[in-house]
């Protein structure tokens, strides 16, 4: 991440401005290891319930080893799994009532012949022992794997980040977005004088005698595979609370004072967020930020901390206003993401604009909190200078593809320009906190979103989700004077597109209703004092002479 300080200066591309890893676009390119991940094949015809990771690692010899035991409810007759693990760790033995059980590994699948059929609606487990050195991450976040670092004292400092490459990089599990376990628990053995920190409520530490200590965590809500994780330092810890919820920091102990000054932003950005999303989605697992030695990511209720103590992005504005620099970018993104991303989740990731799109947008929505909407607005339309328009933001389904890394800063822009659409700020925040809440733990998908956003308003807001989100280009609105009169069209990928937007003349604001076709203006404007209101539509306007 260090290498990322200068990024402004070259206009970041969009999959570089955040924290989430998105996958290389394979352009239609799949491979069978691509459909093993990516589809929901009959073996994986079962419902995660629990995973219970018991692990030690070993800093010097950046080796796992340890088993995880997997819970289950089938959704058909099962005699076969498919259990994901990636193909460079060894699997050691998988047992199913103390039975060792046959399996065949194709690429990062493994395929696990049950002992025991599990008949649909009823309980299994499995215990996966396995081992190994998980790949290292050559750029965390944005590659998945292990960070063997070491703190300024020396001492072992390792993080983990897999979203998009997978979690089963490091540890066995139904690796598809569309199934989270109920809850997990984590036994994790590190070096004595060095501490484990992992999602949920911390349950205790035990000497293991050998030179090792095991820390043990436990999460009581539905999780993201990509979001459990280790976090293994030399930490010091302290807490404060924000109502009935426990906030919790893990930083090395040189940065104390300063993690102490900089995370008094998290109360501000609480009060904003329980405002317009509603309340913390996992009140009983805890808020806990934790340094880590790369950037950022939004691990759920153990949010990922990098930022290196400044404001803004590494003490970077990433919409070049100067607004992004009045607050921490990490701590403000990456605690988004426990709305949007861990909370909401969508299915396939080829719909992580879900995650990114609103979470970006969260972003505006706490500098209006703060600031007021016109630095809000200032702010997304300065966001969209790294913005491609090249790809589109769905990607394709079942492959384990994202889409466009404009999902981040287009999604949020599409946002705001439904807000604009809405043109009722009452309804936008009733709506937009409604759908948090609605679908809160739970899994879905772009057509229920679009759908939800729609019900709310008499606009049909169809045509729009469609050339934003499943094409690349953006609508443009053309005017021109053909006889005397002022005309206006909309440019669009997507048939019949229509859309309302505000224009500017002489400082007054006008709704007009173009479509796909020349339509005249009901005032007949001079086409050099049209003023496209562009801070609050991201779209782009020509004039024809």
């Amino acid at each position: 991440m260090k290498n990322l300080v200068l990024m402004l200066a070259v206009f970041i591309a969009a999959s570089n401005t955040s924290c989430a890893q998105v996958l290389s676009n394979k352009e239609g390119n799949y491979t069978e290891a691509d459909s093993l991940r990516g589809s929901l094949r009959p073996e994986r015809a079962f419902d995660v319930q629990k995973y219970h990771l018991k692990l030690k690692v070993e800093p010097e010899k950046q080796f796992i080893s340890g088993s995880n035991t997997i819970s289950f409810i089938a959704e058909d007759d099962l005699s076969t799994i498919q259990i994901d693990l990636f193909e460079n760790m060894q699997v050691d033995s998988i047992l199913q009532n103390d039975e060792v059980l046959a399996f065949e590994r194709k690429h990062n699948a493994v395929f696990i012949e049950l002992e025991e059929t599990v008949k649909a609606n009823e309980k299994g487990d499995i215990q996966f022992y396995y081992s190994g050195k998980p790949i290292v991450a050559k750029n965390a976040p944005w590659d998945g794997g292990f960070v063997w670092d070491k703190d300024d004292n020396g001492d072992p400092w390792i993080g983990v980040a897999v979203q998009g490459t997978g979690a089963s990089l490091w540890y066995p599990n139904k690796d598809h977005q569309s199934d989270e376990p109920e809850e997990v628990q984590l036994d994790i053995a590190v070096p004595n004088g060095l501490m484990n920190v992992s999602n949920g409520q911390f349950l205790g530490e035990k000497d293991l005698g050998n030179g090792f200590t095991e820390w043990s965590w436990k999460t009581v809500n539905p999780i993201n595979n990509y979001n459990v994780m280790i976090n293994i330092a030399n930490y010091e810890h302290f807490s404060d609370s924000y109502g009935d919820l426990d906030l919790d920091y893990y930083v090395l102990p040189y940065n104390l004072e300063k993690a102490k000054e900089q995370f008094k932003e998290v109360k501000p950005m609480m009060d904003c967020f329980y405002e317009k999303f509603g309340e913390y989605p996992f009140v009983e697992d805890g808020f806990k930020l934790i340094e880590t030695p790369y950037l950022g990511m939004e691990h759920q209720s153990a949010v990922a901390y990098g930022n290196e103590y400044k404001m803004g992005y590494l003490g970077n504005d990433l919409s070049g206003t100067g607004i992004g620099l009045k607050w921490d970018y990490i701590i403000i993104h990456e605690s988004g993401h426990e709305w949007y991303g861990n909370s909401i989740t969508a299915k396939d990731i080829a719909d992580m604009w879900i995650h990114e799109g609103f979470t970006s947008y969260t972003e505006a929505v706490y500098v209006e909190c703060r600031w007021g909407k016109e630095e809000a607005l200032e702010y997304l339309k300065g966001t969209r200078r790294g913005l491609g328009n090249n790809a589109t933001i769905i990607g394709d389904y079942g492959v384990n593809s994202e889409g466009s890394g404009d999902m981040y800063f287009k999604g949020a822009n599409l946002l705001n320009t439904i807000r604009s659409i809405y043109d009722n700020d009452e309804l936008w925040w009733k709506t937009l906190k409604d759908y948090t809440e609605t679908y809160k733990h739970q899994i879905i998908d772009t057509e229920t979103t679009e759908n939800f956003f729609n019900k709310a308003t008499e606009v049909d807001l169809q045509p729009i989700f469609d050339q934003y989100l499943r094409h690349s280009d953006l609508p443009k609105l053309e005017f021109r004077k053909k006889e005397g009169k002022t005309q206006a069209r909309w440019i669009a990928e997507v048939e019949d597109f229509k859309m309302p937007v505000d224009i500017l003349v002489d400082g007054m604001e006008i709704r007009i209703y173009p479509t796909n076709e020349w339509q005249n203006l009901k005032q007949n404007i001079a086409l050099e004092k049209i003023k496209v209101n562009e801070l609050e539509f991201y779209i782009t306007s020509a004039y024809i002479k």
